[in-house]
């Protein structure tokens, strides 16, 4: 008989736990038990598990007493103080926070694309920023197929990557906006800092908090996630990738514009291209501009597939290419990819702590 597994979702009653809670309903991994935490100000609240009450205990580090796995969605802070905790009482836990994905000791792993990182796993493994990952989806075939040297990105970012703060400050101002009173901001581009801005009728270069050298830290963790992801190495010269991140009012769903070169000498036609995408696993080529057929965050909105088109070859730069690609940055840009990664480890039977890993993160 398989083994069944206690499952714990930190973060659970956020807008990316609550959908951990779903995709896991929907996984193939053999569910024993499921404990669901969160802050003392949640505790008490009942959510369901495959229509079963479920009471929310407040996360402490005896909660992982038992535990085979962990996803984690409850901010960096939380992860850097509890997650230790688990993997020291045996647990195996997928982070979604940005805490430990560029720790040497921690693979960051898109499954489609690495799921060979999860081998070394030293109990804790990184679920990538949710702006990485569709990318990381629509370039891999394409890096296996004719190689990749360059990228530049323009993203397209919904509110919904800020938690659902942002989600409901959107939807507020925009009311308001069409009322004609004065739109009231205070969560974005970033909630802690010294100036908020409306999303709504509006576009906000900023996520995350700016650097010394003037680009965000949104952007430098697509910078460096690309890298350690595709050449397992964060600071790798091999694929040079700069990114322009942009938050846009849209509720959910990521869109990027994308220019890429490929491998020298390498000069595919956009139908190679097209059919290099086609055969990927969860990525949907929607590329038809005769007919107006390309990817739309409306209708990827609650879809676990990332969505590819408006693929076309640079008319200036032999080599070089532009597509654009939308995704659900909760499903696929966090917490499906989360749940992926666990179903992955069940199917290669690394659901396990190996000896001395925990040292690694206290």
């Amino acid at each position: 008989m398989a083994k069944a597994y206690v499952v714990a979702i930190l973060g659970a009653t956020g807008a990316v736990g609550t959908r951990m809670i779903e995709q896991l309903e929907q996984s193939t991994i053999p569910v024993k038990e499921v404990h669901l935490l969160a802050s003392s100000r949640s505790a008490g609240k009942t959510l369901t598990f495959k229509g079963q009450p479920v009471t929310v205990e407040e996360a402490t580090p005896d909660s992982f007493n038992g535990v085979d796995l962990v996803l984690a969605s409850a901010g960096g802070s939380v992860s850097a103080k509890l997650l230790p905790e688990a993997v020291k009482r045996g647990a195996v836990c997928v982070d979604n926070t940005s805490h430990f994905r560029m720790d040497d000791n921690v693979p960051l792993v898109v499954p489609e694309v690495n799921p060979d990182a999860l081998n070394h796993h030293n109990g804790i493994i990184a679920d990538p920023n949710c702006s990485t990952i569709q990318m990381m989806m629509a370039l891999e075939p394409v890096r296996r197929a004719f190689g990749l040297r360059r990228i530049i990105v323009s993203t397209y970012q919904a509110a919904s990557g800020a938690g659902q703060s942002a989600i409901n400050e959107l939807e507020d101002e925009a009311r308001d906006y069409l009322a004609d009173k004065p739109m009231n901001a205070a969560v974005l581009p970033v909630k802690g800092a010294e100036h908020h801005y409306p999303l709504a009728f509006n576009l906000l270069p900023q996520i995350d908090v700016f650097e010394e050298d003037g680009y965000t830290h949104e952007e430098w963790k697509m910078i460096h996630e690309t890298k350690k992801i595709m050449l397992g190495d964060k600071n790798s010269p091999a694929i040079k990738v700069t990114a322009t991140c942009v938050r846009v009012p849209v509720p959910i769903a990521h869109g990027e514009s994308v220019w890429f070169e490929v491998g020298a000498g390498n000069t595919p036609s956009a139908d190679e291209l097209r059919a290099a995408m086609s055969g990927f696993p969860g990525l949907v080529v929607q590329d038809d501009p005769a007919n107006q057929v390309y990817p739309q965050p409306i209708n990827a909105a609650g879809s676990r597939d990332t969505f590819v088109g408006r693929i076309r070859p640079d008319q200036e730069t032999p080599g070089a290419y532009n597509l654009w690609v939308v995704s659900d940055n909760l499903l696929k840009g966090a917490a499906w990819n989360a749940v992926q990664i666990a179903e992955e480890l069940v199917a290669r039977d690394l659901v396990h702590v190996p000896a001395g890993a925990a040292e690694k993160f206290m």
